[in-house]
């Protein structure tokens, strides 16, 4: 059996808190303040590239950063890991689009940079803790399979739950970690910004790429990745447009085609199904449920397991392919220190290579690793 316990902060703690200058990390900081610990406050710089263009707001997320620090009184400092960033995550980035691939980079941006360099950071300034405005828990619990370790849970509000995002953290990453979020409701924490009077407590989320931004997507991979023009055919062959390089498109993409009004077209909109690298060829159906855009077995590489310990092949879990996507039942058909097959119970919509497969037992993330091939079980 197992004996469960949810983390209890109990006695005062030197924490450093990751301050990004959104509502989230600002109520991280209050809370742990109120608690009695000694809150360190530190905003990361981690993009210099066009850092005075009109999508990069890192400079107005700096002032909003120390305005909340100033209003809660603690310690504040800003730390430049730029080059770690551009080492570590945005070249895998660049090289996952130029392998055709689509890359989830605010993952690494998380095992790298936030609890691995910042983590460090954190330690050299004799930090007991690191915290930040996830909406995730954790747990230590002594498991009959595990032993001692820590598990990463669900966030209680489902629609927040942000445990993709680190499903690849490890034990010693982990146990450092605080998410005080991860049992508040999106609503709860801004009307307690609100009622702490945080100058930004209606700022809006960010939605960009981490650290980046919200500038156009397509223009600024243009920046970094050549153009290869293409065909763009239909699975029997039949060439009905041109692509601009398999790089700027992703699995189930249904924008930016420019491929309406063919002849002989069911009317219905098109989605790209596949990309074969060998002829340049970028393949596309109509419809979203098109057969060839659902896949029920999906193989990932370098699988991560949080507790340090794979899963058990055969043993009824539930997966998700994207972030937003509901888990899935699933099983564990082979699995080694490569990779993993992953069986669904049912197929899963535009399962994308370069993006992460993360498995749940119930509400604990059990870990994941990125997606590489995506088929389907008769064939």
């Amino acid at each position: 059996m197992e004996n469960t316990e949810v983390i209890k902060i109990e006695k005062k703690l030197r924490i450093v808190v990751g301050l990004s200058g959104g509502v989230d990390s600002s109520v991280t900081a209050s809370l742990l303040k109120q608690q009695g610990h000694e809150v360190i406050g530190i905003f990361m710089k981690n993009w210099e590239a066009d850092d005075n263009d009109t999508y990069c707001s890192t400079r107005q997320d700096f002032l909003d950063a120390a305005s909340v620090a100033d209003r809660i009184g603690i310690e504040f400092e800003a730390v430049n890991f730029s080059q770690e960033y551009q080492q570590r995550v945005f070249d895998y980035f660049i090289r996952s689009y130029e392998a055709g691939l689509t890359p989830n980079p605010d993952i690494l941006c998380n095992t790298e940079i936030k609890f691995s360099a910042f983590l460090d950071h954190a330690m050299s300034l004799h930090a007991d803790a690191i915290a930040t405005g996830h909406y995730a828990q954790r747990q230590d619990i002594t498991h009959e399979r595990y032993g001692q370790t820590v598990q990463l849970l669900k966030a209680e509000d489902g629609t927040k739950d942000q445990s993709y995002f680190l499903h690849g953290l490890n034990q010693a990453q982990l146990s450092k970690a605080i998410f005080p979020l991860g049992g508040m409701t999106k609503r709860e924490v801004r009307a307690l910004a609100k009622s702490l009077d945080l100058s930004n407590h209606a700022k809006k989320d960010s939605t960009g790429i981490c650290f980046i931004g919200e500038r156009p997507f397509r223009s600024f991979l243009e920046g970094y990745l050549n153009k290869t023009p293409g065909n763009i055919c239909t699975p029997d062959g039949t060439r009905i447009g041109e692509h601009q390089g398999l790089s700027f498109y992703t699995i189930g993409q249904r924008q930016g085609l420019h491929i309406g009004g063919q002849k002989h077209s069911s009317g219905q909109p098109w989605f790209v199904a596949h990309k074969d690298l060998a002829t340049n060829t970028l393949i596309v159906v109509q419809g979203h449920e098109h057969p060839l855009l659902y896949q029920d077995r999906i193989t990932i590489q370098s699988p991560h397991w949080i507790s340090g310990i794979p899963p058990i092949e055969g043993w009824v879990y539930s997966a998700k392919t994207r972030y937003r996507q509901p888990d899935m039942p699933c099983h564990i058909d082979a699995i080694d220190e490569q990779s993993a097959v992953i069986q669904f119970a049912k197929p899963q919509w535009a399962a994308t290579p370069g993006q992460y497969l993360v498995m749940y037992e119930s509400k604990v993330c059990l870990g994941g690793g990125v997606i590489a091939k995506a088929t389907n079980f008769a064939g």
